[in-house]
C-alpha cells in the first residue's frame, strides 16, 4: 500500500540556523520557508537525490512543533511521510486494520499542495506517519 519514503520531517526551535546548517554546511538545495497556517507550522524542504528532509518549526503556541519541542528542545525526528496512490482508500483500509488516524479523519493540503493525513505513532512502532497521496 505505501509507496516511496516522501520525506523525513525534523522539527526545529530555529528555522534559519537549521537552513543554513543544510544549506551552507552540507551543501544542500533549500527551499524558501512556507508558512502552513491549517497544520500550525512553517516549513522548509531540503532536496536530496533520493528523497526530502522537511524541517519543521512551530507557528504560534498552539502548533503541534511547540508542544514536541517543549518536550524534546532540542529538536528531533517528528515524522515520516510515505506516499499512498488513493489516499481515503489508504485511510479507510488502515482505520479497518485498527489503525487511528489523527484529527477528524478527513485530509488536510499539506506543503505540497496534496491531500495528507496522520497516523497515530503508537499504531506504527512509536512513529508519527504521514500519508500523502502521490
Amino acid at each position: 500500500m505505501i509507496g516511496r519514503l516522501n520525506h523525513v520531517a525534523i522539527a526545529v526551535s530555529d528555522l534559519e540556523a537549521a537552513t543554513r546548517t543544510y544549506r551552507d554546511t552540507l551543501g544542500a538545495r533549500v527551499s524558501a520557508p512556507l508558512s502552513l497556517p491549517d497544520h500550525g507550522v512553517v516549513t522548509v524542504f531540503v532536496e536530496l537525490p533520493n528523497t526530502k528532509i522537511e524541517l519543521l518549526a512551530p507557528l504560534g503556541e498552539e502548533s503541534p512543533i511547540a508542544k514536541f519541542l517543549a518536550r524534546n528542545p532540542d529538536g528531533g525526528i517528528h515524522h515520516l511521510c510515505y506516499e499512498v496512490d488513493d489516499i481515503l482508500a489508504a485511510r479507510d483500509r488502515l482505520a479497518g486494520e485498527g489503525a487511528r488516524v489523527l484529527g477528524n479523519g478527513e485530509p488536510k493540503i499539506g506543503a505540497h499542495g496534496k491531500p495528507v493525513l496522520f497516523l497515530h505513532p503508537k499504531d506504527f512502532c512509536g512513529t508519527l506517519v504521514e500519508l500523502e497521496e502521490a
